[in-house]
């Protein structure tokens, strides 16, 4: 093996790859049997598990060469750039040695298309495949699946990858039609539609035959760049909704778009989406998915953007002080996971707790609720932090001032500790 060659090639296509966000291993339960390699853990890619633990995998590109001409994309095939490729085995042979060396846990594996879906798909299976039958590697596989792959090559992927995912690209129809006019959505949402079949299948087996193989059991995702197209926030949560309630997705990626293409339909060059706006689309995205809320009420035709200056559930609060104070005490749990400053956990812990006494403020301190914005919107069995007869403006402002404060104050005792 050329070392100077295949190190060249990792520079080139994990480069190219830093561009595809739509990664996470937390779901699959995949064990490590029969003194294979490695366990699929929770998490990826410099990311942190729930549990705290930051871990990582090795995130390629097959190649960065490609048929297509998409205008947002950095592989697009009128770019000049440098072009490399792996080989299967080259792939097989780099994750083995990374996870060796304690380097990774996993493989995210993505590539443009060589000559067409099946060709680029088929090379994709041969590497997951070879790492769990040639090398008993059990540890955490997510392979991008190809837009038009046969379902024969999308069963055989579901059947060595821990997750499969399928880039939807650009929020709607429309600007997949504008910046990527060779792209096809039908050909993206059936794969989709596949693997959703696909899964619930094999849910039941399992419950029939314990030794029924798994098929893609950390689910599938997708990923939508924000910010190359006009599409408002509304449209962006609009169509992640739809394709959690139409194909069982696990997760919904927000990539803010990164301006490194010159292209009369793009924004220009110095016109970045802003990190807070894609940050703000992950926070409206956990509401929807874990807090109750439905779309329309994050945002809507009066309100189709997110505001950048405060997270979506304490926007949705100031704009509906009518359903506020709430009793701590006594709302049920839907109620009071819409009350700023308490998250699903506590929101959970005050419902157990209340049923041996009444709360007051220590006991919310103590199960982990943020004071300083939930004193605005609840009442619980004292008074003492209460804060009432103020407007919404008030109330963002006050707590806009006490972050700008807090975090002044952490920067102090930082540079203090120098």
């Amino acid at each position: 093996m050329n070392v100077d060659r295949i190190t060249e090639k990792l520079n080139i296509l994990a480069d190219a790859a830093k561009y595809d966000v739509s990664c996470a291993s937390s779901g699959s339960d995949r064990k490590n049997k029969d003194k294979g390699l490695g366990n699929a853990s929770n998490g990826i890619c410099h990311s942190y598990t729930e549990d705290g633990r930051c871990v990582s995998l090795l995130k390629i590109l097959l190649t960065n060469h490609c048929i297509f001409d998409c205008a947002y994309c950095v592989s697009r095939k009128n770019n000049d750039i440098k072009r490399a490729a792996f080989t299967v085995q080259e792939v097989v042979d780099l994750t083995i040695n990374f996870y060796r060396r304690n380097y990774i846990e996993g493989l995210f594996l993505s590539s443009g298309i060589f000559k067409d879906a099946d060709y680029t798909m088929e090379r994709l299976v041969r590497v997951a495949k070879k790492l769990r039958t040639e090398h008993n590697f059990n540890g955490y596989i997510h392979l991008k699946s190809i837009p038009g792959a046969s379902e024969e090559l999308m069963r055989e992927a579901g059947l060595y990858a821990d997750r499969l995912s399928v880039n939807l690209e650009m929020p709607t129809e429309a600007g997949l039609k504008l910046l990527a006019p060779d792209k096809n959505r039908q050909d993206m949402i059936d794969p989709m539609q596949f693997l959703k079949k696909e899964i619930i299948q094999n849910a039941e087996e399992k419950k029939l035959f314990k030794k029924a193989p798994m098929f893609a059991p950390a689910g599938q995702s997708t990923q939508v760049i924000v910010g190359a197209t006009s599409e408002s926030d509304e449209q962006v949560l609009q169509s992640a909704n739809y394709f959690y309630k139409n194909f069982n997705l696990k997760r919904v990626y927000y990539s803010g778009y990164v301006p490194v293409l010159a292209d009369q339909r793009l924004p220009a060059l110095n016109t970045a989406v802003p990190l807070v706006r894609e940050n703000r689309l992950y926070q409206a995205d956990w509401l929807m998915r874990f807090y109750g809320f439905q779309v329309n009420e994050i945002v809507n035709n009066q309100n189709p953007l997110l505001d950048l200056d405060i997270d979506p559930k304490l926007s949705w609060a100031i704009r509906n002080m009518q359903v506020f104070p709430v009793d701590i005490n006594k709302a049920d749990l839907l109620m009071i996971l819409r009350v700023p400053g308490i998250g699903l956990l506590s929101a959970q812990k005050i419902v157990a707790a209340r049923k041996f006494a009444r709360l007051g403020w220590e006991q919310l301190k103590k199960i982990g609720v943020a004071i300083n914005r939930a004193r605005y919107f609840i009442t619980c069995n004292s008074n003492e932090f209460e804060k009432r007869d103020l407007t919404g403006q008030n109330i963002k402002q006050f707590i806009m001032a006490s972050s700008q404060s807090k975090y002044i104050k952490n920067t102090q005792t930082q540079l203090n500790l120098f």
